[in-house]
């Protein structure tokens, strides 16, 4: 008796343990994992520029974006930049205002900003100051950075 009871615990025991394995697989499966695109190019690197913010765009369709300009970057990004292109792409202006569209956040350091004399104030609408907090809240997967 004591031989049957303890086998039909165990045999309990393990299916509980399967039927929650599945359970968390099935979470896990659900979550994404996020992107950042690292921008420290300005316009004289057109190329790298344009296809930062293409990808960004891109990997937007199934993945959390995050989109962190500095360095020379932050000059893609001001109010009174000039557009940004290079054949094939869509223009600087057209991926930032596409990918603003979709929801994604794009930052602008906030030293380098400092460093050119510049402020919040003289980024285009919907670019925000970075906070070192939303690199890691963006998102509840894996973190990947993409730098140009």
């Amino acid at each position: 008796m004591k031989n049957i009871i303890s086998t039909s615990l165990i045999a309990i025991l393990f299916i509980f343990s399967i039927l929650f394995s599945q359970e968390k697989i099935a979470n896990d499966a659900k979550v994404r994992d996020g992107i950042l695109i690292h921008i420290s190019s300005g316009p004289e690197n057109a190329h790298k520029v344009v296809m930062a913010l293409k990808m960004a765009t891109i990997m937007a369709m199934d993945k959390d974006v995050l989109v962190y300009l500095d360095i020379k970057g932050i000059e893609v990004v001001l109010k009174d930049a000039n557009d940004i292109t290079h054949p094939t792409f869509p223009s600087a202006q057209e991926s930032i205002k596409l990918l603003l569209e979709k929801g994604i956040n794009i930052y602008a350091c906030p030293s380098c900003l400092k460093a050119a004399g510049k402020s919040g104030a003289d980024l285009m609408t919907g670019i925000q100051v970075a906070n070192k907090d939303r690199f890691f809240d963006f998102t509840k997967g894996r973190i990947l950075t993409l730098d140009y």
